[in-house]
């Protein structure tokens, strides 16, 4: 696996695809509370972080750390109880839910756990994104276009239930790419893989981020899986504790002093 450079992850070249601007972000002193019972546990706390057009950055900490959180709110999956969130100059954090819904279709998402439909085809699974909403192109075109790009030009038509889980993780990384998002978000997106197979989807990932010119956040527990980042931003029982870039001359040693991991 090839660690990105900072170089790689702003100005890829475009290997064929549609490449495009990436969408900056900027969080200013953002906390959420979850409730747990009758009480209410920090999940961010005054969290304030910029991040560049086309940056790759992981956001990297134990379980518990606010991880999930910063990207569900990043993405308008949840809603602060403070501060702001801008996303490519929309206010995030003050979208109705009818707003947040369609904000939602312009940003790609990539889980741990796949979230696909089992019984459909691969093909279905990264068409589905695409049919909410009015397009001037061919919906089944696009999707088999970016199945091939993810390496699964040979699998279309089979079903999702039917493939490895590195084929699976695939169609989602597709199907989060179908709609050319200016925006990527990643949670743990290798922690249900192995080694090998989580570095191929690491790599793909790295690739498609740099060929497109996307902003990606990745969230992840796992020091090596932060190095394939220009950026890593350590979180601690909700806040930032650390946010260093990746590309100086040693850039194991500050991904070793930034997540206090090996």
């Amino acid at each position: 696996m090839r660690r990105r450079s900072h170089g790689d992850a702003v100005d890829g070249r475009s290997g064929g695809h549609d490449r495009f601007a990436g969408a900056p972000v900027s969080l200013r002193n953002v906390s959420r509370l979850h409730r747990q019972g009758a009480a209410k546990v920090p999940a961010l706390v005054d969290v304030t972080l910029d991040i560049e057009a086309g940056e790759s950055v992981a956001v990297i900490g134990p379980s518990g750390s606010g991880k999930s959180t910063l990207l569900h709110v990043i993405g308008a999956m949840d809603r602060p109880d403070t501060g702001s969130v801008v996303v490519g100059g929309t206010r995030v954090e003050q979208l109705s839910r009818r707003a947040a819904a369609v904000f939602r279709r312009g940003v790609g998402f990539v889980f741990q756990h796949y979230h696909l439909l089992p019984q459909l085809s691969a093909l279905d699974n990264v068409v589905v994104p695409l049919m909410p909403v009015q397009v001037d192109f061919d919906r089944v075109r696009r999707a088999r276009e970016t199945l091939d790009a993810v390496g699964l030009g040979a699998r279309h038509e089979a079903r999702v239930a039917d493939l490895s889980g590195g084929e699976q993780q695939r169609v989602a990384i597709a199907r989060a790419l179908v709609v050319r998002p200016r925006l990527l978000l990643a949670d743990e997106p290798t922690g249900a893989l192995d080694s090998r197979t989580g570095d191929e989807v690491l790599d793909l990932l790295a690739e498609v981020q740099a060929d497109q010119g996307m902003t990606m956040i990745l969230a992840t527990h796992e020091a090596a899986v932060a190095a394939q980042c220009s950026r890593v931003v350590s979180l601690r029982d909700g806040g930032v504790v650390g946010d260093h870039p990746l590309w100086d001359p040693r850039p194991d040693e500050t991904l070793r002093r930034a997540t206090g991991l090996g």
